[in-house]
């Protein structure tokens, strides 16, 4: 296992463990986590263990062409009773991605210092977030790190049901609009499943990450 110093570097993804990490320690410096995502690598930790850095064997991603949008969610979506917003409240989003309660979950991976990171990111321009609204109210949303070409989810929050379909889905048509490769969503769930995302080799996403155009 490679052990990170002050040095701007990552070992190469395909050099993970076989559960997928890459490296333990470093920063959340922005250079650091710009370098992770160009890399195929993600922070994955929880508050007192040191920065685990993942490149899991399987990629969970989103080809928009697969995208699913049931009847139910399409009825939801034409009833506008939500307003879909981008990047109006990254730290409220982040911070109730953080506070969320997550069946068979008992806590949160999200830490301070991670907020503050990707807020970081998020003033450069390089992280971003998208809003669901309902009455004013902030009920739902998702936040991830934007390379260009792909979209790397973090994390999706709902307070009410759907939200954070709606704003998957919102995102995953504006990212196929402006030529986007895919959304990476990192590992599987049921959840992301049921949208149409499936899981690819790392070596597949990486290739992709490499190929800009």
């Amino acid at each position: 296992m490679y052990f990170l110093t002050k040095e701007l570097y990552f070992p190469p993804a395909e050099t993970a463990s076989p559960e997928g990490i890459v490296a333990v320690g470093g920063d959340l410096s922005p250079e650091r986590l710009v370098l992770a995502y160009k890399s195929g690598i993600f922070p994955w930790f929880e508050d007192d263990e040191p920065i685990l850095w993942w490149s899991p064997p399987e990629r969970m991603v989103l080809f928009f062409e697969d995208l699913k949008i049931s009847k139910s969610m399409r009825n939801i979506i034409n009833q506008r009773k939500f307003k879909v917003t981008f990047n109006t409240a990254f730290r409220d989003v982040i911070l109730n991605c953080k506070k969320i309660s997550r069946k068979d979950q008992p806590g949160t991976w999200i830490t301070d210092n991670m907020v503050e990171a990707y807020c970081k990111l998020h003033e450069l321009g390089i992280a971003k977030s998208v809003e669901v609204w309902q009455n004013d109210e902030l009920v739902g949303g998702l936040y991830g790190v934007d390379l260009g070409h792909v979209f790397c989810g973090e994390s999706m929050f709902s307070k009410v049901s759907n939200a954070s379909k709606l704003a998957f889905i919102a995102l995953a048509k504006q990212l196929e609009i402006a030529n986007y490769h895919l959304l990476d969503c990192q590992v599987y769930n049921d959840h992301l499943d049921s949208l149409g995302c499936v899981e690819i080799d790392r070596e597949d996403f990486l290739m992709v990450l490499k190929s800009e155009f």
